[in-house]
């Protein structure tokens, strides 16, 4: 099976629900959602981030290790948690990740890894 990264969406350091009471839903539906994927053998890895601003890039290229504080991007939208999958094609990475979508209410890119 071929490994899919599944990466939800945000806006920034928006808050991504309206409502705590919206939040605790999503959460709950997408824990629902990561037992569905253990269950049936599609789960490698999960995780959620916090917010862009917490972010630190680091910067080797010179030789010399340069810090600073996060995001890199400057993009309105930006990666607020992931899935990393195995699916037997990219249409069930797809119909995966448009359960995912659903659950954690955001918008999720599917993208194949390499292979070795």
């Amino acid at each position: 099976m071929t490994q899919y990264l599944l990466s939800v969406w945000s806006y920034g350091d928006t808050k991504p629900y309206p409502t705590e009471e919206d939040a605790q839903a999503a959460y709950a539906a997408t824990g629902v959602f990561n037992n569905q994927l253990k269950e049936s053998g599609h789960w490698v890895f999960a995780g959620g981030l916090h917010e862009p601003s917490t972010a630190t890039v680091v910067d080797g290229r010179g030789g010399e290790v340069v810090t600073t504080d996060g995001p890199l991007s400057e993009a309105k939208e930006m990666l607020g948690g992931f899935w990393i999958i195995e699916a037997p094609d990219l249409d069930a990475a797809i119909a995966l990740a448009a359960e995912g979508s659903k659950a954690c209410r955001g918008k999720v890119e599917v993208r194949p890894f390499q292979s070795a």
